[in-house]
């Protein structure tokens, strides 16, 4: 049986205890459906120590495991990049040797921005101090810079008795925003479940 693990970036400087992290991530596996065939989630950290850590990896992969790499864009993604494209350009990353072409995801442009895709995700988790004038309906989330969806979140929950920010509040909420939502509303979200569905 194939196994699947995935280096995602997050939960950097020690601030996110690593059981948080991957905990967080193992439930929204859990809710796309992947009970019982959930990837092995490892924390990256950093942006470049993920991939750092993902390139180190891959040379002592064992033959049957799949080896993934998912991080925020930090920008916007063209429609006709693959995510190899966009780290190249974006920044100065080679498809390591070993790694395949599908192999790398993106978050668009940030963690962030799939919690927007959930709107009563948020609602049921901050309350009803929750100021939704400051989550526009952005018709093409992808395309919000991520500058704008933190300051969004941030603004809308600051009157919350748990306010935004990013750590453990943060991974509290993936665990309970629903991956359906996500995937309709981010493209490069669906990629990476589809993926794992079509394993």
């Amino acid at each position: 049986m194939v196994r699947v693990r995935i280096f995602i970036e997050g939960g950097g400087s020690g601030a996110t205890p690593d059981k948080t992290f991957r905990q967080a991530w193992s439930k929204f596996f859990e809710a796309a459906g992947f009970t019982g065939k959930i990837p092995r989630v490892v924390r990256g950290e950093s942006r470049n120590e993920t991939f750092g850590k993902f390139k180190s990896h891959l040379q002592r992969r064992p033959s049957d495991e799949i080896t993934l790499m998912l991080v925020d864009s930090e920008g916007p993604v063209s429609t006709d990049q693959t995510p190899w494209e966009y780290l190249r350009n974006q920044d100065n990353w080679n498809q390591p040797q070993g790694a395949a072409n599908d192999s790398a995801y993106l978050m668009v442009q940030v963690m962030e921005t799939w919690f927007l895709a959930d709107r009563r995700a948020l609602r049921e988790f901050f309350g009803s101090s929750l100021n939704d004038n400051h989550l526009k309906q952005w018709p093409d989330l992808e395309t919000v810079p991520k500058e704008t969806v933190i300051s969004a979140l941030v603004s809308a929950t600051v009157n919350c008795q748990k306010p935004y920010s990013k750590g453990r509040v943060s991974f509290e909420l993936l665990g309970r925003v629903d991956p359906l939502h996500v995937s309709a509303a981010c493209p490069h979200a669906r990629q990476l479940l589809q993926y794992l569905r079509d394993l």
